[in-house]
């Protein structure tokens, strides 16, 4: 619930399921429970579900978001964060039913609105995706 009080992004697009850890200001891991049961797996391939990885990028983004909104505090809470650039994005491995995504981004600056975060994903450890991005609090 304290997700969807800090980003307004709702079902079938609110990408994270629960942040673990916030050192506010800083750092935080988001967690998603990848199910099969994912609105984008009957065409993302049928018959062999991949997360598609523009999708594991915006769940970095979600849980960058809700770091931001949680450290400047409630006047924040439900503004949209847009992207503004996304960079050195690589994919690593297929994201697949079954796997758990540990959402690992640390801010790298933040002036004013604008926000600059590296984000890494990861199933069991591994890395399985990673960028670079920004992004602006709008009201």
């Amino acid at each position: 619930m304290q997700i969807m009080q800090a980003i307004p992004h709702r079902y079938p697009f609110l990408l994270i399921d629960r942040v673990e850890k916030i050192e506010a200001g800083e750092s935080a891991v988001g967690i998603k429970n990848v199910t099969v049961n994912e609105p984008f797996f009957p065409g993302h391939f049928p018959g062999r579900p991949v997360m598609p990885g523009v999708l594991i990028i915006e769940a970095m983004a979600q849980t960058a978001a809700t770091l931001v909104v949680l450290t400047l505090g409630p006047a924040f809470e439900g503004k949209l964060v847009y992207f503004m650039t996304i960079e050195g994005a690589k994919f690593r491995r297929p994201v697949v039913p079954g796997d758990q995504l540990r959402i690992h981004v640390q801010k790298e600056r933040a002036r004013a609105n604008v926000w600059r975060f590296k984000g890494v994903a990861k199933v069991d450890g591994v890395a399985v995706a990673e960028a670079t991005f920004s992004a602006m609090i709008m009201g």
